[in-house]
């Protein structure tokens, strides 16, 4: 019989293999028959990239609200340890160690132009997917160990142009039409969370 810790493991594990096979399904406009017909190479014709973070559902709820469901919704398994606390977070910023769970994954990807690029939050916690000029800052100054806020971040949500690149926990959002070169994106709340998209 299993234990009640081993258990959680097992479902965990199962509900794991169960989003990567929903993750990897076949899709329509994206299988190989369709890049290579489309781009001849085999580059995809939709390019995914998704946001993670493991925020801790007690302390971030505590400090930013707990209203419509709560502000963290914890995808990390806070109960065996695996979560970051709001306080943490900032602390490890301020050192200049971000924390490595919040995340852009891939760090880079190679698209054709024309091509389609999803980006799915799959934290617990809302993230800006915004295109900036160079790396820096993002709106919360304490998260920045002392880079400046980049001009794409500045007014935070305030600012329209922020706003529309929000994507809510479990939500996604399609970039498309990016002209041929390289594209650096990063969240302006989180800005260690960064990805470079080359556009051929």
């Amino acid at each position: 019989m299993l234990t009640h810790g081993a258990t959680l493991v097992f479902i965990c594990a199962i509900l794991a293999g169960t989003t990567y096979a929903v993750a990897n399904r076949a899709d329509p406009r994206s299988g190989p028959g369709a890049d290579e017909a489309e781009h001849g190479d085999g580059a995809p014709a939709t390019a995914q990239i998704v946001a993670l973070d493991e925020c801790d559902p007690a302390s971030f709820n505590a400090a930013l609200g707990e209203s419509g469901g709560g502000f963290c919704h914890n995808v990390a398994l806070a109960a065996l340890g695996y979560a970051t606390t709001l306080s943490d977070l900032f602390a490890k910023a301020a050192a200049g160690t971000p924390d490595p769970g919040w995340d852009f994954e891939p760090d880079h990807s190679t698209i054709h132009k024309g091509a389609l690029l999803s980006v799915v939050n799959q934290g617990g916690e809302p993230h800006t997917f915004t295109e900036v000029k160079r790396f820096g800052g993002g709106f919360i100054p304490d998260l920045n160990h002392g880079e400046p806020i980049v001009s794409e971040c500045e007014g935070g949500f305030a600012n329209v142009e922020v706003a529309r690149t929000r994507i809510v926990q479990g939500s996604r959002i399609d970039v498309g039409n990016l002209p041929k070169g390289k594209h650096l994106f990063q969240c302006c709340i989180h800005p260690w969370m960064r990805t470079e998209v080359e556009v051929k």
